[in-house]
């Protein structure tokens, strides 16, 4: 009996143990990675300020472990729809853009949202159209920036505010153009013995040469602003020197400079002495801190009005807001002048011209 008993306890243990060992979990198995993000870039072109801004990005979306395709439109409108259609079609989770025409845009943005695939743009904002977030330097601030320079000039010349000056315009079917001559018109409407002749150039150096050539030959023009000192200063400077109107600070003569984005011919021209002035854009920036906000809504989380601040960041305090294309935040812009041309926070500092 007892070793009857004692093979049945056994059996009781065992059949306890094949019970449990069917109720237990399976071991378990290598958690699996994380499915890597994909992100499609598009830029407008590369030229000026726009290929440190897709490295700005590349930097961004590196930080956060995410793969990113880039394609550059060759500032063609049709191309970049075409290459959007492509990234939608190749499954990325989002597009991130510069718009070659804020308004076209918003085709590719509707084929985007239809696909459930996030957008964002940085430089310009779409028009016509909502996205998830707009990153760019706060360019009515940069225009206004540029105009308080001028007037400051102008009225240390002249003794007052006063004189003739050629904004050299931009595209003004994007919004950047519009603000950054939205934020200089504003200033120089206070002071109206400056007479500002205004010339569309469509960021295209040709025009910016080909106004510079006949304005200032017909016109005492004092003061010259460019809405991109990127495309500007070097066919500016050389159209002033056919003109026999190159000339530096303090000399007689001298046609003020100023303008925005900070590049490094601007940087230069403003150490050489024929520049005056460059609302430095935080161009580096753009896409490190979208990729902060882009991981937010990626986690689904919200994007939120407000103030933000970072320490040591030559765009802080910067500005959130909501506004019928989506959010937008803008970074503010640094003004460079010949006493700090040479600062290394400058972004045309740290690239070749």
């Amino acid at each position: 009996m007892k070793t009857r008993n004692s093979l049945a306890t056994i059996g009781v243990v065992v059949l306890f143990a094949l019970v449990m060992g069917a109720c237990a979990a399976p071991a378990a198995a290598p958690a699996a990675a994380p499915a890597a993000i994909t992100i499609g870039y598009g830029a407008p072109e590369l030229s000026g300020g726009q290929g440190p801004i897709m490295n700005g990005m590349l930097t961004g979306a590196k930080n956060k472990g995410w793969k990113i395709v880039t394609n550059n439109a060759n500032a063609d409108a049709s191309t970049q729809a075409n290459q959007i259609d492509d990234f939608i079609a190749s499954g990325v989770k989002a597009i991130v853009t510069v718009p070659v025409d804020s308004q076209a845009i918003c085709a590719s943005v509707k084929k985007a949202t239809d696909a459930g695939v996030l957008f964002f743009t940085i430089d310009r904002a779409p028009i016509g159209c909502e996205i998830a977030m707009t990153v760019q330097s706060d360019n009515y601030l940069a225009g206004k920036q540029a105009a308080e320079a001028m007037v400051k000039l102008l009225t240390e010349k002249n003794g007052e505010a006063k004189g003739t000056v050629l904004e050299l315009q931009g595209d003004l079917g994007q919004n950047v153009a519009q603000l950054r001559g939205g934020g200089f018109n504003d200033v120089m409407k206070e002071y109206p013995n400056i007479t500002v002749i205004s010339k569309p150039t469509e960021w295209k150096a040709e025009k910016f040469s080909q106004a510079t050539l006949d304005v200032v030959a017909a016109e005492p023009v004092e003061g010259i602003y460019m809405h991109s000192d990127c495309v500007g200063t070097v066919v500016v400077n050389a159209a002033l020197e056919q003109l026999g109107k190159k000339s530096k600070r303090g000399e007689a003569g001298h046609i003020f400079l100023t303008g925005v984005d900070g590049c490094p011919d601007a940087l230069q021209s403003i150490r050489d002495g024929y520049s005056d002035h460059a609302s430095s854009q935080p161009i580096p920036d753009f896409g490190v801190v979208l990729a902060d906000y882009m991981e937010t809504v990626f986690n689904g989380g919200q994007i939120k009005e407000g103030t933000v601040k970072k320490e040591g960041a030559p765009w802080s305090p910067a500005t959130i807001v909501k506004s019928d294309t989506g959010f937008m935040l803008n970074l503010a812009t640094t003004p460079a002048n010949s006493s700090n041309a040479d600062n290394a926070a400058l972004w045309g500092n740290q690239v070749k011209p």
